[in-house]
């Protein structure tokens, strides 16, 4: 058995942080990597030591394998923890350890190699006697071969990238008219992701389950399956609630994949942790997809039903050690589920959302994990997933872990950038959810554009209310004459002084407030008066008792800024206009502006060309992920003002539209 003493985990964020909890309880001293962006990032203070590796964008830090042998050698590391995402699915990190010397905590590079196309692993799986969804994975990869393949499989066709996975390169074709377009844009992402444009089609299968097994294997050949997860929950082809059991499996059908995703991983001397992906049909059926060479996001769910260690477990391989157990001696014990906590803002379909977190707190709650990446002052910027934290709850029932997890969500608070949060209390609490009644189309079926529920006007009211006393107290404070006279006192008082706020961008209500006391004022707000007595006052958390109903709130202010946490897991946007403001400029008629910061990666119009509203005129990439900006109206683009190439910041002016 291999000693090891030190391990370098070879990736950032949250997935950094939960592989050295685990390392550090082994006994084992944990070495950090970070790149120009991430020099205050949480997961360089969770580890021993760190060792900065390059510049902000990933493909000059976190993706050059020699980087991370150098920061190795330099510390003495003697293995290295790939997490997922950036290198854990190349061969190239898995050989390069070693060569080097250093213990590679993951599968053989051949099984890397084999499985990181998906090509290759549709091969095997055939082989393995396991179901595969038809389409094609041929060498040609030209356009012209592409299309007339996509014509045989029969639309919807489904693109997506040989080489990686996380929705990313992954596009879904209706008619032949599309293909050209998507198959650039998807080889764009592929290669930008990966590192490889191959791509690869499939039969679209409507309304299917997203259904996964992880497997765990030793060095001895000994391989058995951990049970399934169900992640038909997502989001541009992208996870974001996954569960385990899943609602849609029988005994015999959970047993019948779990023995397929043993074969794949026996066909190619498999070992360490992995995950055999399936889709089932309506009907049933279900068919492979790829395999994981590697852990998976979701993998705390598995933990909390089988009780296992998931990385304790990797690392137990890596050293050599035997798993120890037998199939038939694992068993899955009550449910659970988890959340991703993305900083993106379902308002605008999702789009990433970048800033600095002006607070992170997580409850304390039984049957309640929080896998974070950051803290209260992270920079969430743009060249990473927009992943913050995951949030995960057990309980003997689905139904319970369920409950527990919206109770978690509401109770968990995140200002300074926009979260789907609020978005995942609905889809928890949406009926065919909890029903079990899940597809991978989910979103779209029952919420279509729907994305956000705005507040309702009492929301808003409270929350004005909550910003206008934490910032009339806040005034108060600063005043440095008759401070023993309460806030606000006039001796011949005119009228109650006042403070606009527009809460979520909507119209300014005009909040008048009169201190009777210390403790003690009166609101008035589209005129009702309320009765407000001041229980407790923190700088970040106020507990008022409004009419009698009592109520505490996280409200964090910057500047004119407040975010004011709601009811239903909402962390309201208050701005306190000025008193006398001045008039904003506004963007001018037929600008296309940037929806978020990013890099411009294609330009698809040129000026006199003839648009219609809603084609895409330039192409940004943050976050790893395409954007398309796209025409505001019909017209003539009279004006192109970016490059490839050129970084934007949020709200830059793209192009210009001459409406007709």
């Amino acid at each position: 058995m291999k000693q090891l003493s030190k391990i370098l985990v070879a990736n950032r964020g949250e997935i950094a942080c939960r592989v050295m909890r685990t390392a550090r309880a082994m006994g084992l001293r944990t070495v950090a990597v970070y790149s120009d962006a991430d020099r205050d990032a949480l997961h360089v203070k969770t580890a021993d030591e760190a060792v900065h590796i390059g510049p902000a964008p990933s493909s000059a830090s976190y993706l050059v394998v020699e980087a991370l042998i150098a920061a190795a050698r330099r510390v003495g590391a003697d293995a290295i923890h790939p997490g997922y995402g950036f290198l854990s699915e190349r061969a190239e990190l898995a050989e390069a350890c070693t060569a080097a010397g250093i213990v590679f905590i993951g599968p053989p590079a051949t099984a890397i190699r084999a499985m990181g196309s998906k090509q290759r692993a549709k091969q095997i799986a055939r082989a393995a006697g396991v179901p595969v969804v038809p389409g094609y994975d041929g060498q040609d990869q030209s356009d012209a071969t592409l299309i007339a393949e996509a014509q045989k499989i029969g639309f919807p066709v489904l693109i997506k990238a040989s080489a990686g996975g996380g929705g990313k390169g992954m596009k879904i074709a209706h008619a032949a008219g599309e293909l050209g377009g998507l198959l650039a844009s998807a080889r764009r992402e592929a290669l930008g992701a990966f590192g490889d444009a191959t791509l690869l089609l499939e039969r679209y299968i409507a309304e299917p389950r997203h259904v996964e097994i992880q497997i765990l294997g030793d060095q001895s050949g000994h391989v058995v399956h951990l049970f399934e997860r169900e992640c038909s929950i997502q989001r541009r082809h992208q996870k974001i609630i996954e569960e385990t059991p899943s609602p849609a499996l029988d005994a015999k059908t959970r047993s019948a994949m779990g023995e397929a995703a043993v074969r794949v991983a026996a066909g190619i001397g498999y070992y360490n942790a992995g995950t055999v992906e399936f889709i089932t049909a309506p009907d049933g059926s279900f068919y492979f997809l790829e395999v994981n060479t590697r852990l998976q996001v979701e993998h705390p769910v598995t933990e909390c039903v089988t009780g296992l260690d998931l990385v304790r477990e990797q690392i137990r391989v890596a050293r050599g050690e035997a798993l120890g157990y037998r199939q038939e001696e694992l068993v899955q014990r009550g449910a659970a589920i988890e959340c991703r906590l993305y900083a993106e803002d379902p308002r605008s379909g999702f789009l990433p959302s970048t800033g600095t977190l002006e607070r992170f707190a997580v409850p304390t709650l039984p049957g309640l994990r929080v896998d974070a990446g950051v803290e209260r002052g992270s920079e969430v910027s743009i060249h990473y997933d927009p992943l913050l934290a995951k949030v995960i709850t057990e309980a003997p029932t689905r139904a319970e872990a369920i409950d527990r997890m919206i109770y978690a969500l509401e109770s968990l608070e995140v200002a300074g950038v926009r979260t789907n949060r609020a978005f995942l209390i609905r889809v928890l609490a949406a009926e065919a959810f909890r029903a079990g009644r899940t597809h991978t189309h989910f979103i779209e079926e029952h919420f279509g554009d729907r994305l956000e529920m705005p507040p309702t006007a009492e929301e808003s009211a409270e929350a004005a209310c909550f910003a206008v006393v934490h910032t009339a107290l806040a005034e108060a404070a600063e005043r440095t004459r008759l401070t023993s006279l309460v806030p606000g006192f006039r001796n011949n008082r005119l009228a109650d002084p006042s403070l606009r706020a527009a809460v979520g961008g909507g119209e300014p209500l005009e909040v008048h407030y009169r201190f009777v006391s210390a403790d003690r004022l009166v609101l008035t707000l589209a005129g009702k008066a309320r009765s407000v007595w001041i229980a407790r006052a923190e700088s970040d958390r106020l507990t008022l008792e409004i009419d009698g109903h009592r109520h505490s709130r996280a409200v964090i202010r910057r500047g004119d800024q407040a975010y004011v946490s709601g009811p239903r897991g909402q962390m309201h946007e208050v701005l306190i206009l000025p008193r006398f403001p001045e008039r904003e400029a506004a963007h001018q008629p037929g600008a296309l502006v940037a929806p978020m910061p990013g890099k411009i990666v294609l330009v698809s119009a040129q000026p006199g060309d003839r648009v219609k509203r809603g084609d895409p005129l330039v192409v940004l990439e943050a976050m790893k992920m395409e954007h398309a900006a796209r025409a505001p109206e019909d017209g003539v683009v009279e004006e192109i003002l970016v490059r490839v190439g050129q970084q934007v910041e949020a709200e830059a002016i793209l192009a210009i539209v001459k409406p007709d």
